[in-house]
């Protein structure tokens, strides 16, 4: 017998003698029932067969292994005083953020041995999780942590920031926590990396680690006032609300169950409870944590206005908020509900906001099935996750470009460790965790994978085959078949107008109000199911701008490919012109699936095809339509434009985004006397009178100049400019108010290595957003684009 199938077969057995043992504690866990109506086929039951998802998933486990377990818990072991048994990895896990990458890693490893019972990462999780369990039994308080403080190498600086919150220090901000790099948010990975690693893959000792870890911040938040725990909960916390839930729904003990509802942050949630978008400006992924910790704690906990907030927030990011791919954010922040076309840009859609709007959508399609929602799943995932990861080398992107021209930008192998490389480990774990679904009676298809189902105890086993998303056809073949009458609900995409389903070669079934075929019949082995679902092109213009249009094929996003990834875009972004629907610019490409093609109004000609396996090439998901008298019209006005957008391009040197987390990081921000602000639909840095501002910014040979740039009301500020610790001029803001963002020089000298640039605000309070090093140019004031 194949070695493989032994494992699978001994994992099916341990993980069902699991399911049947229960949770060790002695507590009830709570019901679900009445609110979760349909729960995901365990991915045991589901095996891929060869397609694009079993591809990424193998390049995926194909990382997990190449990755040291003991240098993901060095931090943990020299916090604890215990010997460190290999080097730290690079990137963000030699930060102070060291750490999230093992709780990512824990749950990634539980996801793939959950669907395929790996005996290799099965092992890794057991050594690492006994590893943690030494880590805590050092600390003797139920303490586990990697993190650092800015700036330091040791550990042992991670474990005095929660101390410092036990006695009511609390010094917050987005991204700082009594100067650590989100340690709350760290925390929280490696608490449910824990639970993953015990619900999914039976690891011995997880619960008690994850319980210990628990029990040790929960004495913290429990010396604290309410006040105090909203102060903590300024900071990113991920989603620690739901780690405790969870928690709860696995011990039933309700001491968990009252932390996570402790853990609010009212700021944020109350409002989207009581359904008002007030998101613009906000750091997005920090943000859908919450909300999905909102609805599992509506699944274990009853009140149905978290319920409501989690609905809420879902349509208002779905449709308000998100590109045609499905992602959503710009340089990692909701912008204005509905405003989308000003922020085309390198740094769209984070792969992280993706990964948890996805979990999001399980919650709620669990409490009403319903197809609209895997449609958004669907979309998301084929058209982001499966562009976030290159499957020839398994490596990760942190944003999805929207910019014309944009290209992917991925990471290393050992000196990343980015939040989206951690999420992308469990994205590529689980793409067989929500192909089959079962609420009652009912066997529901909601995702086209090729795959194997094979349910236990004489319920269905059914092959899956297609081609999906090249063409549209699907054949389901049951090979065996429960007794008695059964349904079977198959999704019916929104997006293709006239779907066809077929039961034995005869019609049967058709698209109901909550997008399903419902097929209820007496099942038999040799029994066939076959959808066809017409895939036609159609142009999705962007809400705010109706002449922008990205275009898209059945499920597929297309993209122009305008260039090689490691070449320079220096052409003007490509413009489609004609009357008529936007989707008739576009000319099928003979038999090839979802390729057209178009010659813009520049005369190139350009190929459309789909956005997600552009791995290594620029790319135009939108690009702007013209009618012929509007081109007569505008088109020269837009050619400047693209001239001077590709001269601005060429003139920068370096670009920091205020108040934003990474930007701040990457370029070793600090500041005195001041804060971190969000207005006009972005995020900045306020000066206080007498404050100061300092950053590391990039230099190279010839006149240079800082550009800084403000809001078009923030008038008469100054501030003196040094660049290491010399003086060499100052700034002031005009006197007239003006619409919109804009921008002031001041001469830079020239270098060829990083300059530390540090503002000092004089008697008044400054306001700046951004700041650029720029090749000099002979204006002092520009407009500058928000």
């Amino acid at each position: 017998m194949d070695p493989h199938q032994t494992s699978r077969r001994a994992f099916l057995l341990a993980t069902s003698a699991l399911a049947l043992a229960g949770p060790a504690a002695a507590a009830t866990p709570p019901s679900e029932a009445g609110r979760v109506v349909a729960t995901p086929v365990p991915a045991r039951h589901v095996t891929l067969k060869p397609s694009i998802f079993s591809r990424a998933q193998a390049a995926n486990r194909a990382y997990l292994v190449s990755l040291s377990p003991d240098r993901l818990l060095h931090n943990f072991h020299q916090g604890a005083g215990l010997p460190p048994k290999a080097p730290v990895y690079g990137g963000w896990e030699a930060q102070s953020i060291a750490g999230h990458t093992l709780g990512h890693y824990l749950t990634a490893c539980s996801l793939q041995v959950a669907n395929t019972g790996d005996p290799e990462l099965r092992a890794r999780l057991a050594y690492t999780v006994a590893e943690l369990a030494r880590v805590q039994a050092a600390h003797g308080d139920g303490y586990v942590g990697g993190t650092t403080r800015w700036g330091q190498a040791d550990p042992v600086g991670g474990k005095q920031v929660f101390e410092e919150l036990r006695r009511g220090d609390i010094r917050s901000s987005r991204f700082s926590l009594n100067d650590g790099w989100v340690p709350i948010y760290t925390w929280h990975k490696v608490h449910a990396g824990l639970l993953d690693a015990h619900s999914l893959a039976a690891t011995p000792g997880a619960l008690d680690v994850a319980t210990g870890l628990a029990g040790y911040f929960a004495t913290i938040i429990e010396g604290l006032s309410d006040d105090q725990v909203q102060q903590i909960l300024v900071t990113e916390h991920g989603g620690l609300n739901e780690a405790y839930a969870q928690t709860y729904a696995l011990t039933g003990d309700q001491r968990w169950l009252k932390i996570a509802r402790r853990l609010r942050h009212k700021a944020v949630l109350d409002p989207i409870a009581a359904q008002r978008d007030e998101l613009a400006g906000l750091h997005a992924n920090t943000q859908i944590p919450k909300v999905i910790g909102l609805a599992r704690l509506y699944e274990v906990g009853g009140d149905p206005a978290e319920a409501t907030a989690a609905r809420f927030f879902h349509t208002a990011v779905t449709r308000d908020h998100s590109y045609v791919i499905g992602g959503n954010s710009d340089r990692e922040h909701f912008g204005k509900p509905g405003q989308i076309a000003r922020h085309m840009a390198e740094t769209t859609c984070e792969a992280c906001n993706s990964y948890n709007m996805l979990k999001l959508t399980r919650h709620l399609w669990s409490w009403k099935p319903d197809g609209a929602l895997f449609d958004y799943y669907e979309r998301a995932q084929l058209n982001h996750i499966m562009a976030h990861q290159n499957p020839a080398d398994g490596r990760f992107v942190y944003f999805m470009p929207m910019a014309a021209g944009g290209r992917r930008s991925y990471s290393t192998y050992e000196d990343s460790f980015w939040c989206c490389v951690g999420s992308g480990m469990e994205s590529h774990a689980k793409h067989a965790d929500s192909v089959w679904w079962k609420g009652g009676e009912t066997l529901y298809l909601n995702l086209f994978i090729p795959s194997t189902l094979d349910l236990p105890d004489g319920d269905f086993a059914i092959d899956l085959d297609t081609r999906y998303p090249a063409d549209g056809k699907v054949s389901l073949a049951i090979t065996r078949a429960p007794q008695g009458e059964r349904e079977i609900a198959v999704r019916l995409p929104a997006w293709s107008a006239r779907p066809l389903v077929s039961v034995n070669g005869k019609p049967a079934g058709v698209r109901g109000a909550d997008g399903y075929a419902r097929l209820k019949r007496r099942w038999k082995a040799g029994d066939r199911i076959d959808l066809s679902l017409p895939m036609e092109l159609r142009a999705e213009p962007t809400p705010d701008d109706p002449n922008l249009v990205a275009f898209v094929s059945g499920p597929l996003v297309l993209a122009a490919s305008v260039g090689a990834a490691d070449r320079p875009f220096e052409r003007a972004a490509p413009a489609l012109v004609g009357d008529g629907p936007a989707a008739g610019l576009l000319r099928k490409v003979g038999a090839l699936d979802h390729t057209y093609a178009a010659r813009t109004a520049q005369g190139e000609a350009v190929v459309f095809g789909p956005f997600f396996n552009l791995y290594t090439e620029r790319t135009a998901v939108y690009v702007p339509t013209f009618t012929r008298a509007r081109w007569t019209a505008e088109g020269p006005a837009y050619l400047a434009a693209e001239r001077t957008r590709i001269d601005t391009v060429a003139r920068t040197v370096d670009t920091v985004y205020l108040g934003e987390q990474q930007p701040e990081v990457d370029h070793a921000v600090t500041a005195g006397g001041g804060e971190i602000i969000q207005l006009n639909g972005r995020s900045g840095r306020k000066l206080s009178p007498g404050g100061w501002l300092e950053m590391t910014l990039k230099r190279r040979p010839g006149p240079l100049v800082l550009q800084l740039v403000h809001w078009g009301q923030d008038v008469g500020q100054s501030a003196r400019v040094l660049v290491d610790g010399v003086a060499v001029g100052s700034f002031e803001t005009p006197t007239t108010r003006r619409d919109g963002f804009f921008a002031v020089d001041v001469p830079l000298p020239a270098g060829t290595g990083p300059a530390r640039v540090r503002l000092e605000a004089g008697d008044k309070p400054v306001l700046i957003y951004e700041a650029r090093v720029m090749a000099a140019t002979s204006k002092s004031v520009i407009p500058a684009e928000a």
